[in-house]
């Protein structure tokens, strides 16, 4: 009786091969759920960070419209108590059509560029608190995917133009990007990026052919800085 009662045990032990490959299916297809929820969480964040850029876009048109003016560039040392945003002075623009100049685009401080953010802040055309400090000191605002927006003019190779600038992506984001807003080519069109060291600036150079976009570890430990004409 004994003997009977381990010889059942020992054939019950054990998964059978048609348990092993349910178990195998079903883990296979929580797998694939996960990656594919992942895939719709970044599709999303790269389709939010082109919406933080159109909406500082249309920022600035609001602006001009508004003000009869470029934010930051129009704006004098009066400009606070002119528009009705209180006593504090910004540091007065150039007026000649551009905002700042290139290589101040993520550098705080009392630049047409900074002025620019402070003046969308009055505003209301952007979100943010431009009585948080003294204007030079207002840091820029964060795009979707973490890094900040940023306005310049004349970098990458966008003579006499403005743009408006994401720093911190990674090659995937970037190229994700540049594909929904142009024509994928990091060195030319209305889009341009380039790896960039934070918090870093772009060049007034048209970018070279690189590993912008590429998603390997080694690439993306340089983040890439990604700026589209206005």
């Amino acid at each position: 009786m004994k003997s009977f009662y381990f010889s059942r045990r020992a054939r019950q032990s054990g998964f059978t091969l048609v348990e092993i490959a349910i178990v195998l299916v079903i883990v296979g297809l929580l797998l694939a759920g996960v990656l594919k929820g992942q895939e719709l969480i970044e599709n999303s964040r790269i389709k939010n960070i082109a919406k933080d850029m159109d909406t500082m876009a249309a920022a600035v048109n609001a602006y001009q419209d508004r003000y009869r003016g470029i934010p930051g560039d129009s704006a004098t040392a009066t400009t606070h108590t002119e528009n009705g945003w209180g006593t504090t002075a910004f540091t007065a623009g150039n007026n000649n059509g551009q905002i700042g100049a290139a290589n101040t685009t993520f550098t705080v401080g009392a630049n047409e560029n900074t002025m620019a953010m402070v003046s969308l802040m009055y505003a209301g055309f952007i979100t943010g608190n431009p009585a948080a400090g003294a204007p030079a000191a207002i840091i820029r605002p964060q795009h979707a995917g973490g890094g900040q927006l940023a306005l310049s003019s004349s970098v990458f190779g966008f003579t006499g133009r403005n743009v408006v600038c994401v720093n911190n992506l990674t090659g995937k984001y970037a190229g994700a990007l540049d594909r929904l807003l142009d024509d994928g080519d990091p060195t030319s069109g209305s889009v341009r990026a380039n790896r960039i060291a934070l918090p870093g600036n772009p060049a007034a150079t048209a970018p070279a052919a690189g590993t912008q976009y590429q998603e390997d570890t080694a690439s993306n430990a340089v983040p890439v800085t990604l700026c589209r004409q206005l």
